[in-house]
Parts: C-alpha cells; structure tokens; sequence
C-alpha cells in the first residue's frame, strides 16, 4: 500500500506555515493533503488500520484546516476537514445518530488552551456575569472506540460506533458481551430516563492487551500494534463470542438525547456523578477546576504521569462545566465551541526501517538495533532503536523496508512496536539473525536456546572496547580522560589487548596516537592511576560479571575481604548474602571458574589496582542496617499521591527490595494507588498485604525490625550509585552509562 508512504512523504514536506502559501501552491497542498487525509481516516474508522501515529495525522489536518481557512475557495464539499469519522462498514448494520457525535478540536500547548478559554470567556460575555471565570470540568482523553449507547425504560437497545458522526455501526451484540457496559439501569426506575443516550470510551486495558498479544503469539496468529487497534478489532468482530474474549472495557463520559429526565443534570460533573449512580464506569482523576491555571497544572501532571495508569490516554479533555452555558456556546463545522482536546506530546510515529544492524556488547552479546528514517517522537528526533533480540524480531515480523511504528517507552528508551504490514509492498526484506559477528566474523549463535545471540569464542575487538567503556564508565572504575573514541583507539591500535594492559600504558605510546598531545596523554594516565585505588564493590562493577551491578556489587564487597576471597567463596555462601540469589551466585562462580579472568585479576593486581574491600564499604554496608523493605518483593498498581511508580521502584529498589510486574504467591506486599485494578485484586484472592504509598514511604524510611538506624558514612562507592535495574547487563555503543538509549 503506498498510501502510508504518501501520507510520510506529504507529512515530511509540509512548510513551516501553510496559511503563507501563494495560490498556486495552496491549491496543491490543499489536493495533496485532501487525497492523504481522507484516505488516512477511511482506513481506521472503516478498517481499523492506522497507517501513521495519531499526531502524525493531527499534523496532516491541522495543514488542511490552516490552508482551507486561508483559502476559502479551496473547501470544497467532500473534504475531510469537514468530516467527524469514517464511513461505516458494511459487513455491520448503519445506524443514524438522532444527535450527530462531533469531533474535539485539538490543543497542543499551554498557550492553545489558554486561548481557546479566551474564546469562551468572551463567547459567554453577552450572557453570563461570571464569565471571566468559567469552571471546566477535565478529563483523561482515553484513546480507544467511540460508542452511544441507547437505553429505553432501562434497557440497552442499541450500540453504535462513531462512524462518520451521523452514521455509524451497529454493533449491539457485540458490545453486549462488554462486561462494563450496563444491559440495564440502576435499582431504582424512578430516577431512570425513558430513554437516554450515553456516549462513551470502549478500550483494552494495557494488561489485557499484553496478556491478548502473548496468547495470540502463542497461538501463531497475527499480533495487535497498539491498545487502540486492539480495541477497534475486537469490537468489529462478526462473532461476538470472539469479542467477548478481548477483555473490552468501557468509560462513560456524556449523554446525547434523553427523555423523560426530571431532573436532568445542569453540568458536566454532576452529569458524570448521575453517570456512575446509573451504573456506569467513568474516568477517574478528572477534576472541575475554576482557573485556566488549574487546567494547565492538570493536564501537565497527567502528561508526566500517563505512565502509572492501565489504560492508554492520549491527552486530557477541557468542557465549560455547566450545560447551559455550552448551549450558549455552540458549535463549528464538526466540533463544539465549549470543548477542546489538550493532546499530549507523540510518543509514537510511522518511519521506515531502513535496516537492521547489530551491536556487540561487553560480555559478547550480539544485539540488533533498528536503523530508522530520522523521525520526531515526543520532542526528540529518533534515528535508531532497539530490537532486543531476534526473538523480538520475528515475532514480529519485521523486515528491512516495512513502515513501522516506532514508541518512546517511557518517554525514554526508542523502540519498534511492530510494522505496518498493510502498507508491504513485497519489496521488503525478512529478517535473518547472522552466524558470525558483524565486528571480527567469529561465530555467533544462541548457546542453550538463549533469547540472545552471544560470542561462541573469545577474542572480539568490538567487545574489548566496550568492556574498556564499561571499565571506565563513572559507575565502575570512573577513569578520567576515557571515553569512547579513546577505547576503540586503544583497542584498534592494540595497544590495548586485555583490561590489565590500561595500566601497562606508556606516554610515549599514547603520544604517537592520532589526536594525543601532552595533556591529553597525561590526563589518561593521571585518570588510570586513579582508578587502581576505587573501592571493591567498583571493580566488581567494572569487571563485568554477569548480573553483578552496583547494587550487587555492593552486597558482594560488604560480606567478603577482597576479590580473592570472593573467588574462594561457593555457591551456597553467596546465596546466604542478603540480595545475592542462585542466579547471581552462579554467575559469580563461573566467571572466577575461567581461568582467564584469574588471570586477568591477577595482572590488575600486579598492576596495583585494589583488589580488597576499604574500610568505609564495610562501615556503610554492614553497620547500617536496611530498610523494613529489604528482601520483600513488591508490585505497584494504580495512581499514587505522593510519588509517581517509577520513584517508588527506584526507592524499593535501591533499599534492597524487588519489584516485579504481576501479583504471585512469591509476592509479598501490593502497592495499591489510586484506581488500582486487577492486581489489587489478586493480592486480596491470595491474602497478599496490600498498602498504600504512604505506608511505603513509612517503611522506607524505618529499620527492620528489632534494629534501630544508624547514620549510614558516606564514602566513595556507596554514594551516587544507579539502581541495577537502570543498567542493563550488556550496555551496546548506543547506550549510555545509565543504560539508557541514546536518541539520534
């Protein structure tokens, strides 16, 4: 399909200002954008496809409107500025709206809100005396299905899809089987309209979806890209048995035509508040704000926070709170004068995959990284991602040449989602993992039907520059004047051959490099000699074993002597080490098992690097003792007040807790905020202690019990430490010494 590729190619060549444009070249945006748009928003309202991101297409209709408005004579009857939706599809029933649902108008900025409330202060100013405060009532956008709802003496009689705003789909036996969706209203028939039409959300929960994605790669069908899609797909199932499978969920958030109402709602809020007394789900965390400055503080807390719910938002919608006052109001073309959708910045786009490449890692793991057509992605522009392993890939079915969807997970580390394979042309390339390293040829494979694709024998230049990276890196033995343009240098030049070689380094030698004067020379020299006296738990860090970061590294130091008591030490001794379970224990083993590596810590030895514990790890590892946290294992659910989830793991974490995503008998305390879902209650079925982040924040701060709190000393090695789980176990080139990605 050449459509997607169009839309890009449209998308990459829009000006600046569109509303600039001289006639001639307006009339050719104007057909282009209109060809584009139109086809765009058929695919997903009457197939479910989307061919590019959400705010890619925001782009593309923002440009037709700026053009149209500056070019009047351009509108012309069919354009899709002037469309809600998409036309329904056939295989379902139509069915008409009474009242058409419209469409949002989009802010992307604090300042487009602030100017769409000026619009409405003003718009109010003949009819309301307090017009220069107009309380808006705020919502989480949820990114999923539009639905109305029809209800006659209590009854649901029919449900409908958005459509093109006046006619959509019925899908009634469908959405019967949506277990949040009332078949019937309320207990008390008094206070039940005759007939009322509720409007809504229907979604798949991001649980759900992951769960729904594992089974259907189990099962060797196709994957869902995205929440949305998913939700969309399984609503437009012809066996409703099938849709009943999905795990839809639904939100309410208005009501169109009702009858026999006697005492109807005069604003939003309480229209949500009559909402849920009637049975029906309605977003949490909205809020009824009587300041512009309010609803910007709200919708930048949700954009920081978006992360902590189960469900996908793609931003927050903004009502004038009373009813008669968005009467007043009115409406444009398709969308409503008295509300506007705040959209929060991409954190997905479509690009092309150029190609795959492959990285070598420290311990000689071989990984695959996606080499993109540049795309911006929340802000930053993306030229690379990760693919993490083969498995990854070809579950996927990704292939050299698709368009694919690229997520900034976390509003941080790039990665593909999946490909757009509705938009394949068959010139693309199936992936096929590589038998021999793409850095020195040697042989690689998957020992013991590893995920990774890993070094089958030693002698890897690419991997001995970045165990030099890693040996350098801040965390580990911190070697001033180190980075990694010297470490290849090193290595390439083969100066360098093993880590002890670093403090084998003569000046002489470093000034016949290329790019290496006096002070160049003598920093790295000055920055080696001191690193030989880092604390123990740092060379741990920089010696690469397996599983061993900083946090592990420092239970190591504080429990043994030196590094050649460690080596000494078996399995079951590192087991009784509090933080140190079977995995590490026998990773620790085997690496001092390899007679190499005896060797090498030998030679560091030699060398006068420091191989025994210093005084102050002992003192700051041993005599203040842990948290009430440590050795727990915990799972976050929900919203929390006083944190946001990712502090609360780093905290648990670097207190010697575990934090795991799903709720087992293995699990011992549930952090439940507000909102929290399906893992509250599994902890509640298996008798789990469940508390709230206020208690967490409680016992983070206490002893264990039985033992009071000393001060704990500050020393070099325990301070400015990174939690294990922010550094992966093999750092490739193009992460940094957090573990994080680079953006490109």
């Amino acid at each position: 399909m050449d459509l997607a590729r169009d839309a890009l190619a449209v998308l990459a060549g829009l000006p600046d200002d569109p509303a600039a444009l001289g006639a001639d070249d307006a009339a050719a945006l104007a057909a282009d954008l209109r060809r584009v748009v139109g086809a765009l928003a058929d695919a997903y309202h009457s197939g479910g496809v989307s061919l590019v991101s959400d705010p890619q297409f925001d782009r593309l209709l923002a440009a037709l409107r700026a053009v149209e408005a500056a070019h009047p004579a351009l509108v012309t009857p069919d354009s899709p500025s002037l469309r809600v939706g998409g036309a329904p599809q056939e295989r379902f029933a139509k069915a008409t709206h009474p009242v058409p649902l419209l469409s949002l108008g989009n802010a992307f900025h604090a300042d487009d809100l602030r100017a769409w409330y000026e619009r409405v202060r003003k718009g109010l100013a003949t009819v309301a005396d307090d017009h220069e405060a107009v309380a808006l009532t705020l919502e989480l956008k949820i990114d999923g299905l539009a639905l109305a709802l029809t209800y006659r003496d209590g009854a649901l009689v029919r449900a409908a899809t958005r459509g093109d705003g006046t006619t959509g789909e019925d899908v009634s036996a469908n959405v019967r089987t949506v277990r949040d969706v009332p078949l019937a209203l309320g207990d008390a028939p008094d206070a039940i309209p005759d007939a009322i039409e509720v409007r809504g959300e229907v979604y798949l929960a991001r649980s759900t979806f992951e769960a729904l994605n594992a089974r259907l790669a189990a099962a060797g069908e196709k994957t869902l890209a995205n929440p949305r899609n998913g939700a969309v797909g399984s609503l437009r199932q012809l066996d409703p048995t099938i849709t009943a499978r999905r795990g839809l969920r639904f939100f309410a958030y208005g009501v169109g035509p009702t009858s026999g109402d006697d005492a109807p709602p005069a604003t939003q809020s309480a229209t949500l508040d009559r909402l849920a007394a009637l049975g029906f789900p309605v977003a949490p965390h909205r809020a009824t704000v009587a300041t512009i400055d309010e609803a910007v503080a709200f919708v930048d807390h949700w954009t920081a926070h978006r992360d902590d719910l189960d469900f996908e938002v793609d931003g927050v919608v903004v009502k004038v709170d009373r009813l008669d006052y968005q009467a007043v109001l009115g409406q444009i073309a398709t969308s409503p004068r008295w509300a506007v959708a705040v959209k929060f910045p991409a954190r997905e786009a479509t690009t092309r995959l150029v190609a795959i490449t492959h990285n070598v890692g420290r311990t000689g793991v071989v990984k695959p990284q996606a080499v993109l057509d540049p795309v911006e992605v929340g802000g930053v522009t993306v030229g690379k991602a990760t693919l993490h392993n083969p498995d990854y890939i070809t579950s996927r079915d990704l292939r050299e040449g698709d368009l694919v969807v690229v997520k900034r997970a976390g509003d941080v580390i790039p990665a593909v989602v999946g490909p757009i394979t509705e938009a394949r042309t068959g010139d693309e390339t199936p992936y096929e993992a590589p038998t021999a390293c793409p850095a020195c040829g040697r042989p690689i494979g998957r020992p013991d039907d590893s995920a990774d694709l890993r070094h089958l024998e030693g002698g890897c230049p690419a991997q001995l520059t970045r165990a030099v990276e890693h040996w350098a890196a801040r965390g580990a033995m911190d070697v001033d004047g180190m980075g990694k343009r010297i470490a290849a240098q090193l290595v390439e030049t083969g100066l360098v051959t093993d880590l002890p070689d670093l403090y084998a380094l003569q000046r002489d030698a470093l000034l016949a490099l290329d790019g290496f004067g006096d002070l160049k020379a003598d920093k790295l020299l000055d920055g080696l000699d001191a690193s030989r006296h880092r604390p123990l738990a740092r060379l741990l860090v920089g010696l690469g074993i397996r599983h061993v970061g900083e946090t592990v590294a420092r239970d190591l130091a504080a429990h043994v002597e030196s590094l050649a008591a460690l080596a000494a030490t078996d399995g079951a001794a590192l087991e009784a080490i509090p933080g140190v379970g079977p995995i590490v224990a026998e990773s620790v083993v085997s690496w001092f098992a390899e007679d190499t590596n005896r060797a090498m810590v030998d030679r560091l030895r030699a060398y006068g690097v420091n191989t025994d514990r210093l005084p102050e790890e002992r003192v700051a590892t041993i005599e203040a003792p842990a948290s009430a946290v440590a050795g727990l294992t915990f799972v976050l659910t929900g919203t929390f007040a006083s944190l946001s989830r990712t502090d609360a793991k780093q905290r648990i974490e670097a207190a010697g807790g575990k934090v795991t995503g799903s709720v087992s008998k293995k699990t011992d305390v549930v952090v439940a905020g507000e909102a929290a879902g399906s893992k509250r209650d599994a902890a509640e079925a298996l008798g789990i202690e469940i508390i709230d982040d206020t208690e967490l924040l409680r016992r983070l701060s206490a002893p264990p019990p039985g033992e009071v709190a000393l001060p704990q000393a500050e020393s070099e090695g325990v301070n400015n430490v990174t939690p294990d789980s922010a550094r992966p176990d093999d750092a490739s080139p193009d992460m940094d010494a957090t573990g994080q990605v680079r953006l490109f």
